[in-house]
């Protein structure tokens, strides 16, 4: 999987690419990470990006040409899948919508900056519009290395253990059980007697039924929504 990423602050990507999975993932050729500096594609002497809204109001609008200059030297090197852009009015990012992500090939990652883009870009060349909650950033970087880091993990190969991310909370609109490791005692603490059974069907039995009641007892929501 290739996914490239414009942006005004290319340094903010740096470190959440460069460590742990995601960097694994990377020199094991499996994902290519790509990350373009907005300001390359402009055209002004101080590399302006942003400009007055029309109309008036408050805050700057990332602007039209360097934008569209951007997009379009990309999509000349490489067929995009989806074209997607950070913002907070997008579709709020969930465990299915990474999924079915991960099976793409090439994602281009547009992030927000200041008061947004210009809305021509949304109507012309996105393809997708992208939040990861009800809030509001200072731009779109730390949503799109959240993004990638919740597709990335799900490249078969990335992860030691491929069946892991299959039980990670939300694969089954359910929250993960409880997990626990040795010591199988500490301070009077013990660790459940089901988990040290050997007894596979019971361990498995525990644990949807304690997954069943996390997420009864932390989000209830999600029991009432079909898994999409």
């Amino acid at each position: 999987m290739r996914i490239d990423i414009i942006t005004v602050q290319p340094g903010l990507l740096e470190s959440p690419f460069s460590h742990s999975i995601l960097k694994r993932a990377q020199a094991k050729g499996l994902l290519e990470i790509h990350v373009h500096n907005l300001r390359d594609f402009s055209t002004f002497k101080h590399q302006q990006v942003d400009d007055y809204q029309f109309g008036g109001g408050a805050g700057m609008v990332m602007m039209m040409e360097p934008v569209v200059r951007a997009i379009e030297h990309l999509q000349a090197q490489v067929s995009y899948d989806e074209i997607i852009y950070l913002t907070p009015d997008g579709e709020t990012l969930n465990q299915p919508m990474a999924n079915q992500l991960s099976l793409k090939g090439n994602l281009l990652l547009l992030c927000g900056h200041y008061k947004g883009i210009d809305e021509r870009i949304r109507e012309h060349f996105i393809t997708r519009e992208i939040s990861i909650g009800d809030f509001v950033l200072s731009g779109g970087e730390l949503a799109a290395a959240v993004l990638v880091d919740a597709i990335g993990r799900l490249i078969p190969g990335v992860l030691n253990d491929e069946t892991s991310a299959l039980f990670d909370s939300f694969q089954d609109n359910l929250l993960a059980p409880p997990v626990y490791t040795r010591p199988e005692e500490y301070r009077g603490w013990k660790v459940p007697d089901v988990l040290l059974s050997g007894d596979h069907r019971k361990i498995e039995e525990w644990r949807h039924e304690q997954s069943l009641e996390r997420t009864r007892q932390r989000r209830p929501d999600l029991l009432g929504n079909p898994k999409k």
